[in-house]
């Protein structure tokens, strides 16, 4: 249900690097907002050199984008605290300074996003949506083989 997009510099994270971020990620979702962790997607892109402007002149610098795309409904609170972990974490991983590590966050009305085929439910009612799947559904939706 939540998906962050990391953008970085091409070949700046290694494949460990990627790994504790997403992981970072995921729990910090989880313990701020209560999100199951199967939910949080964590989505790396790389940003080669002259593809970033600011100001209308190329990056002089290295900078990490974290975009989160979220349910609408969290408080102003639980927002804030995601990005007050998210930043002093992430830039320690990824060994870059904190004015380097730059998070968003965008809120989604529920209804405007479909996942696995079907429209997402307002928070809270992901117990509900899960059990309106089918097993098989289900099955994919935390991470697991159907049947298991």
């Amino acid at each position: 249900m939540p998906t962050y997009i990391v953008r970085a510099p091409a070949n700046r994270l290694s494949p460990e690097q990627k790994a504790r971020i997403a992981q970072t990620i995921t729990r910090t979702q989880a313990e701020i907002i209560g999100t199951q962790p199967y939910f949080t997607q964590v989505i790396f892109r790389e940003v080669d050199p002259g593809d970033v402007f600011l100001g209308g002149k190329p990056l002089d610098g290295e900078l990490l984008f974290i975009q989160g795309h979220i349910r609408a409904g969290r408080s102003a609170v639980e927002r804030a605290s995601l990005i007050r972990k998210l930043v002093p974490e992430v830039m320690e991983i990824a060994g870059m300074p904190r004015h380097a590590v730059w998070v968003y966050l965008s809120e989604l009305p529920s209804r405007a996003m479909a996942e696995y085929g079907h429209m997402l439910p307002e928070p809270g009612g992901e117990e509900d949506w899960l059990a309106a799947l089918s097993s098989e559904e289900r099955a994919r939706v935390e991470g697991r083989p159907e049947g298991g």
